[in-house]
């Protein structure tokens, strides 16, 4: 077929005379539309007269052709052949219809086109397709939309990076073929350090041109094949394909000294940075996706809380393993627990100095077991504080403690808080449901909160004081002088008692720089006008001292161990 046949118009249904079609060609053309008709048996192909405005530079041969023309097309070549001889249509004569999209690249350096190609297919007498007629619209500025949607989708818009969702699919496969060619690679998460403060320094948009920024230099340190995605604020993940130990440590290296050997320059100057990385050599130490994000973030929180700025692999260890099954297992003994109501409490007595006459009981959680036994749990608070769960733990100690002082009028208790429940809104609606519904329970109770809570946030704190003692209950500091908690605050907190901690105590008869401190501490609270506990005393020596000094109360194995028994009621 010549030059000339190839750009003559075709004969479509219905076409009026030549300069008609002209004029259908000038409309399609501003439409970026040409018809075509494809002889399939003899694979040649003819165009509207307007097919190099609409397809520039596509050459001639490529045109005539069917098979020359499919060597253009991208990303399958055959997406034509298969659309027509693929299906499973028949033509009852208006022939069989079919759309599909592909892209054309006229040549090598050439940009794709990309195109969408609607026509039908019309069968010989045997029914098999003998020859199409259809038309190609440009469609480049649908399938750019698509395009934007599709890296949208995938990556982060701040930094263009994979976003957390292609990150970790990219992980999974770099698992799968690791295990299939048994090689290995390294799984690194990188997080900049301090960029909080660099938020509330100079702003979100300065925090912005930091992530840009290091996002940048650690593309430029990737080797080919390597993958950077945004794990999530502050962090990013890279998969280093083929990676031994060795080389890991040296790719770390060269990560962390292009962030903090150069300063970033900013809208608001120049923000001198440093990062910190964990990681994991995979899949010898992670065989899934998640294994390797939760074991390199452990990994990167590690080498953070060692020193900011370092780099730390993951690696197994048996005593963590250990704890972390302990963990469980206190966990679910604690809910479980809870559902069947087998927390309780164990109360040990507070008594004057002097006398020795209970002042106050202190409730202790305790745990009843199943034989109706009620044991000690010394790790069930710290472990329920580590997990969250302390929230339910407290809950339950106030409805008990609570229940009691209701049934007991003539007994006054004291019972611990964690430091969340100070600003928890469900403890504080509890206690106000509870305090109504049980008139004079809150003037016999004692609510009681470590020093090292008090420090956190002397007016948050504060605040949670007043509030309790506007309800009538009084305020103990426990564990006083574990901390730095000064007289100072103690006053401006409004607390009334203050109970010494019982490092201290224990061995004032033997410590001289001891008894310095507790006598100086109760002295201090006296001249405040508050009350002193001395917890952990364990014998006479040390109670005549305390009573010497002017303690008002002392607690401990002296006076009485705690017991899950009611001790006012055998007294």
């Amino acid at each position: 077929m010549s030059a000339a046949q190839t750009s003559s118009a075709i004969s479509l249904p219905g076409a009026g005379p030549r300069g008609q079609s002209d004029a259908v060609d000038t409309v399609l053309s501003c439409l970026g539309q040409a018809t075509f008709t494809w002889d399939i048996v003899g694979d040649s192909l003819s165009w509207s007269a307007n097919i190099e405005e609409v397809l520039p530079g596509v050459p001639v041969e490529a045109l005539a052709w069917g098979s020359e023309f499919a060597k253009l097309i991208e990303p399958h070549p055959h997406v034509r052949r298969e659309a027509v001889m693929g299906g499973s249509g028949q033509d009852q004569g208006q022939g069989v219809y079919y759309q599909i999209e592909y892209g054309i690249r006229a040549r090598m350096s050439a940009p794709v086109i990309w195109v969408e190609e609607t026509g039908r297919w019309f069968a010989a007498a045997d029914g098999s397709p003998a020859y199409v007629r259809g038309i190609l619209r440009l469609n480049n500025e649908r399938h750019a939309h698509d395009e934007q949607l599709r890296k949208l989708s995938q990556h982060d818009p701040l930094t263009g990076d994979l976003n957390r969702t292609h990150l970790v699919a990219a992980l999974a496969e770099a698992l799968e073929e690791a295990s299939r060619f048994r090689t290995s690679f390294a799984f690194m998460l990188l997080g900049i350090d301090h960029l909080a403060r660099l938020n509330e320094a100079f702003g979100f948009d300065v925090a912005d041109e930091v992530i840009c920024e290091v996002s940048q230099r650690l593309r430029a340190r990737l080797r080919g094949g390597d993958v950077l995605g945004r794990f999530s604020g502050n962090k990013f993940g890279l998969i280093l394909k083929n990676c031994s130990a060795d080389e890991m440590q040296i790719a770390a290296e060269r990560f962390l000294a292009g962030i903090r050997n150069e300063v970033v320059p900013t809208a608001s100057g120049p923000v001198s940075l440093t990062a910190s990385i964990g990681a994991i050599s995979a899949p010898r130490y992670a065989r899934t996706a998640d294994e390797a994000m939760s074991r390199t973030q452990e990994a990167l929180e590690a080498a953070k809380a060692r020193r900011h700025g370092s780099f730390l692999v993951w690696h197994p260890d048996v005593e963590r393993d250990a704890q972390r099954r302990a963990n469980i297992r206190v966990t679910d003994e604690i809910v479980t627990a809870l559902n069947e109501n087998r927390v309780v409490m164990a109360f040990e007595p507070v008594v004057e100095t002097a006398s020795r006459k209970p002042a106050f009981y202190e409730c202790l959680v305790r745990l009843r077991q199943s034989g109706g036994e009620a044991s000690l749990a010394p790790d069930i608070v710290p472990v329920a504080e580590k997990l969250g769960l302390i929230r339910l733990v407290d809950h339950r100690v106030l409805e008990l403690v609570v229940d009691e002082l209701a049934r007991s009028p003539q007994v006054e208790l004291s019972l611990n808080i964690s430091p969340d429940t100070t600003t928890d809104p469900d403890w504080w609606a509890s206690i106000d449901t509870l305090f109504h519904a049980h008139p004079g329970v809150a003037e016999r109770m004692i609510v009681e909160i470590t020093e090292t809570v008090a420090i956190q946030d002397i007016d948050d704190v504060r605040g949670f004081v007043t509030r309790l003692k506007d309800f009538g209950s009084r305020i103990a500091i426990d564990d006083f002088g574990a901390g730095y908690t000064s007289f100072r605050n103690l006053r401006k907190l409004g607390v009334d008692i203050v109970k010494i901690d019982g490092a201290f105590v224990q061995n004032i008869a033997r410590s001289a720089d001891d008894r310095a401190f507790v006598q100086t501490m109760v002295d201090l609270a006296h001249r405040l006008g508050l009350k002193t506990v001395a917890e952990w005393v364990q014998d006479e020596e040390a109670a005549a001292l305390l009573q010497g000094w002017g303690c008002d109360y002392i607690q401990g194995r002296l006076t009485s161990l705690a017991s899950t028994q009611r001790p006012w009621e055998t007294t």
